[in-house]
């Protein structure tokens, strides 16, 4: 899947919504009470100062609404994010959400997030994160089951050192394999597997805690991954409800109910 060529108004819905209600003022101002002010000798530029200005409310209105559908993309990628409830709305996602989901859990963290052009959904650098002095390269890897393995690993290594970054970060839904975790061991190269991304979610959500069947708060005990509401089915506690581990029957953590 290849990603489609980008208009300018892809380009311009990326910013602040608050910036192009600024743009959109300076505008409709600047062309009709100053340009005209102007007293242009050559005729051509006179008749494009003239058209400008008439012209003026409707470049106005069109920023305007850059900035409502920016608004709304901002919404949008927030409401993904807090939506999520674990590896099953993960895995529910498409691969463009999945990027969307990351760049704004990433933002909530302070990061500055550029949406990088890459070649589709398994190409190339997909975000850019800015802090301070850093400048991290993300690649997103929105595999179900499929292990990420060394070659991927390598090849953002090799981006890092060209664009003379700070550092990368694999994330994907799914998990590694063991030769790509020790590639990445000593490199500034951070791998995040499924896993870890609930746990970077869930801290960053802006309703943290419980939802109907799934623990964010307090992650298992023993593995680290979401916790999910369960009824015992048999013994002493025969009837009870208590937390256990989404990984179940990979990990048996489990957390009181009470908790």
């Amino acid at each position: 899947m290849s990603r489609k060529n980008k208009s300018i108004l892809d380009e311009f819905v990326k910013f602040p919504w608050w910036a192009s209600v600024i743009l959109s003022v300076v505008v409709y101002l600047s062309f009709t009470y100053l340009l005209p002010l102007v007293a242009f000798q050559n005729f051509f530029f006179k008749g494009i100062a003239e058209m400008m200005t008439s012209l003026a409310p409707a470049l106005a209105g069109i920023l305007l609404l850059v900035a409502g559908l920016s608004a709304f993309d901002a919404w949008r990628k927030g409401q993904l994010l807090d939506r999520q409830k674990g590896a099953g709305t993960l895995q529910a996602i498409g691969w463009k959400d999945f990027e969307d989901l990351v760049g704004e859990a990433y933002r909530r963290k302070g990061y500055s997030v550029t949406e990088s052009a890459g070649e589709g959904a398994d190409g190339g650098v997909d975000l850019v994160l800015k802090k301070d002095d850093e400048k991290i390269l993300v690649q997103c890897k929105h595999w179900e089951a499929v292990k990420i393995g060394v070659k991927i690993i390598r090849e953002l290594y090799g981006v890092v050192a060209a664009e003379v970054a700070t550092g990368g970060i694999v994330i994907t839904s799914g998990q590694f394999t063991r030769e790509a975790r020790d590639f990445a061991g000593g490199k500034p190269i951070e791998l995040i597997d499924g896993n870890q991304l609930q746990r970077l979610i869930a801290g960053v959500q802006k309703t943290p805690g419980r939802t109907a069947d799934h623990l964010t708060e307090a992650p298992c005990p023993l593995c680290g991954a979401e916790m999910v509401l369960r009824t015992a089915k048999k013994g002493a506690r025969a009837g009870d409800k208590f937390w256990g581990c989404a990984t179940f029957p990979k990990c048996r953590g489990i957390r009181s109910y009470t908790e």
